[in-house]
């Protein structure tokens, strides 16, 4: 275990007693399900020696430690990504801490681009697979075989039974939930027209800049994932406008409840 993994570990048990089994990345504007923990305890990205910060906006940029549901949990409430300048490696870093933190199962959200023209704003979309169009990879370099493989196999990355169970929850809690493929796109300019249209053509549903490192790190150590997308914006050339980043954290505020309950009732499932 690298040195800046280890001193996030390091910080975290010592600002926390919870002992999570479970991992949350919350995406743009969705951080407000860090608020609701129970017996929540805080540890600032900024306050780990070596350890990235998060600059994008509506990222608080901290780890959330308390309980939820029944279990204990770690938020990242904000994430690191590629377009901010971050190596691959500090993308992953964070779910390796939750990993050597005992996390079991690791819940992912982001705002998103819809590029299914049968898709609105305000859909939730379940990640049934994705399209690496970062141009990297998080594993790239020196394998540290104390996390996982050399080679990683990503045929079930997105977790069946996890995706199984979030149309459960969904179903009984009223809520329309929509499954697809999740293209990662590097940014930080939103893709052009041609682009998404290329990437429908691809078999692409919705479009973010995010999501995608994390996961790929999150199955090159064995954790199940399972990934919920916000579809805040339809994505460039869909609708005649440009495309505002307002958009993606105003349409995130409207909708966060809803998909905070739906994480809240998967969890409790777990």
């Amino acid at each position: 275990m690298n040195e800046m993994i280890q001193n996030a570990v390091d910080a975290i048990r010592a600002g926390a007693d919870t002992h999570p089994s479970v991992g949350l990345i919350l995406g743009s504007g969705l951080g407000g399900l860090a608020d609701v923990l129970e017996d929540a305890s805080f540890v600032e990205y900024a306050s780990i020696p070596g350890f990235p910060v998060s600059t994008a906006p509506g990222h608080a940029g901290r780890f959330v430690l308390g309980r939820l549901a029944g279990h204990g949990v770690v938020c990242m409430q904000g994430r690191f990504h590629f377009y901010e300048g971050h190596p691959m490696s500090h993308i992953a870093a964070p779910v390796r801490v939750m990993k050597a933190l005992g996390v079991e199962t690791l819940l992912v959200t982001n705002a998103c681009g819809g590029v299914n023209l049968n898709f609105q704003v305000g859909d939730l979309m379940v990640i049934d697979d994705h399209i690496n169009f970062m141009g990297s990879n998080p594993l790239t370099g020196p394998n540290d075989a104390g996390f996982g493989p050399r080679f990683c196999d990503m045929t079930y990355t997105y977790t069946p039974a996890l995706r199984r169970l979030a149309d459960e929850v969904a179903a009984a809690q009223g809520v329309a939930l929509r499954h697809g493929v999740y293209l990662g796109y590097m940014g930080p300019s939103y893709e052009t027209p041609a682009e998404i249209r290329a990437f429908r053509v691809l078999g692409a549903d919705a479009v973010g800049m995010s999501t995608v490192p994390e996961v790929i790190a999150a199955s090159h150590c064995g954790l199940p994932v399972l990934a919920i997308s916000l579809v805040t914006n339809m994505a460039a050339g869909v609708l005649e406008k440009k495309l505002d980043e307002n958009e993606v954290i105003e349409t995130a505020a409207a909708r966060a409840k809803v998909l905070e309950r739906l994480v809240t009732g998967i969890v409790e499932r777990l």
